[in-house]
């Protein structure tokens, strides 16, 4: 009898053993392979068992969670959503999370480990944490007069502090409410669907991820490039530019659309927007150093993140002298980003330095505590002070004097560049109309913020659509929030 239970006890041990071993493969060797299998929804589930953290604007949610009695409990609601939809993008269920939503899951979600005040308990418990939150640099009343400003009309709105690189605003139109995906119903799929197929595109974030010809705002990095590159000296001096001026090496005549641009100085042609100028003056210039300068900007950087990324600029370093004339008036295959023309401003208001731009001033647990501060960064050099000191009086003389005079502002200075830019089949497209400007008060040390705006559907007739007429007032009212008045 005792060798039968010796035999029964070794069997069960065995077989002990067989299940020690199976579990230990189906929970640390495949773990990670039935974690990802779609038809293991406890991830899901727990993922949404506890309130996701908030997204704050000045202080104040902009998000939120609701209890749904179901499976998937919490489903993420959105506080005037198109209006921050390009900031917060969406959390949904079943598509998935895109910008702050997904740059900043971890904290929102509750998986970052940093929120765990006693993170080998909650090892051993696997309590879920509750969601942080995210504060963000945005000025409320920026982002909403950036909004009311585009009012529906396809176009962008960036907004940056010179000083910081914090972003003050980020809109894009026509926009979109992230609360029509944020579930799992039939609802939310037929709302995914109709969003992908409008050819008005809502989705698309065109304050980061479109690219459009600067236009004549560019014109802010070939001033820029001229002076460093001691091609000018004088602003006030006459220049050796003829209108029309013929693209070198070939017979294509860039024309202005006034007059008085003939051999006008820097000064004049920047006020006025003299395409002829400009074009030849990047030509003396030289692609090298055009490069330097429009890179040293941020062009051609595929890296900005903000966090989220940020679709790059591009200004072409392999062109030939018509191209290079065309480029530096911000047309050929010159594209730039709402952000990045926004970047362009703050450097010249900031004495020269550029502060890469920043979304996020700091995370924090669900009762207020920090976990991590800003992603403030370095700024860098891109051109001299002294560059930088004329640039400002130029851009400040487009206000006073030039054709961006519905961005002044009283008691403040304010400097901007219009800039109206071609695009399509033969130039057939509807200009762009583009401005780029800085503010600062009277009592103010520093400018305070820097804007671009673009308006693809500028609504006047082709030959009127201009960035003074067209975005400078939005512009206007973006800096009139942050400087309160």
């Amino acid at each position: 009898m005792g060798t039968y239970i010796r035999h029964a006890c070794v069997f069960c041990a065995l077989l002990l053993a067989a299940l020690l071993a199976n579990a230990t493969r189906v929970q640390v060797v495949r773990s990670e392979e039935y974690n990802g299998n779609p038809a293991n929804r406890r991830a899901a589930i727990a993922r949404y068992q506890v309130p996701r953290g908030n997204i704050l604007v000045d202080g104040v949610p902009v998000t939120g969670s609701v209890d749904t009695g179901e499976q998937l409990r919490y489903e993420r609601t959105y506080g005037n959503g198109p209006l921050y939809a390009p900031v917060t993008g969406f959390s949904s269920q079943k598509y998935g999370t895109t910008y702050l939503e997904h740059a900043a899951d971890g904290v929102l979600s509750g998986t970052d480990p940093a929120l765990a005040p006693l993170p080998l308990w909650t090892d051993v418990t696997r309590a879920p944490n509750r969601g942080g939150d995210v504060v963000t640099t945005l000025n409320r009343r920026a982002q909403e007069a950036a909004y009311r400003g585009l009012a529906g009309r396809k176009g962008a709105v960036a907004a940056v502090e010179p000083a910081t690189g914090r972003v003050l605003a980020l809109v894009s139109s026509p926009s979109y409410d992230p609360s029509e995906l944020s579930g799992n119903s039939e609802a939310v799929t037929s709302a995914w669907a109709r969003l992908n197929q409008d050819p008005e595109k809502p989705m698309l974030n065109r304050a980061v991820r479109q690219t459009y010809p600067p236009g004549s705002t560019f014109k802010v990095v070939t001033a820029a490039a001229a002076l460093d590159a001691g091609v000018v000296g004088d602003l006030d001096a006459r220049t050796d530019s003829p209108d029309p001026y013929r693209l070198p090496g070939t017979t294509t005549r860039l024309t202005n659309e006034g007059d008085g641009c003939r051999d006008a100085s820097v000064r004049d042609a920047f006020e006025w927007s003299c395409n002829t100028v400009f074009a030849k003056l990047g030509v003396d210039v030289g692609v090298r150093d055009m490069a330097t300068t429009a890179q040293a900007f941020g062009f051609n950087d595929t890296g900005v993140r903000i966090p989220f990324s940020v679709a790059p600029s591009t200004f072409d370093t392999r062109v030939d002298r018509a191209q290079l004339a065309l480029s530096s008036i911000g047309q050929y295959n010159t594209r730039a980003t709402p952000l990045q023309m926004a970047m362009v401003a703050a450097a010249v208001a900031d004495g020269g330095r550029l502060r890469p731009p920043y979304l996020v001033e700091r995370t924090t647990r669900h009762g207020g505590e920090t976990v991590s501060g800003s992603a403030a960064r370095p700024a860098r050099q891109v051109m001299r002070p002294s560059t930088a000191a004329l640039m400002k009086e130029l851009m400040a003389g487009v206000v006073e004097d030039g054709t961006g005079t519905n961005a002044a502002i009283p008691g403040a200075l304010v400097g901007g560049k219009t800039g109206t830019a071609q695009h399509g089949l033969g130039n057939a497209g509807v200009p762009y109309a583009w401005f780029v400007s800085w503010a600062q008060s009277e009592d103010s040390l520093e400018p305070q913020v820097a804007v671009a705006v673009v308006v693809e559907d500028a609504s006047a007739d082709r030959g009127e659509i201009s960035g003074g007429g067209d975005a400078a007032p939005i512009a206007r009212e973006v800096m009139r929030a942050v400087l309160g008045r």
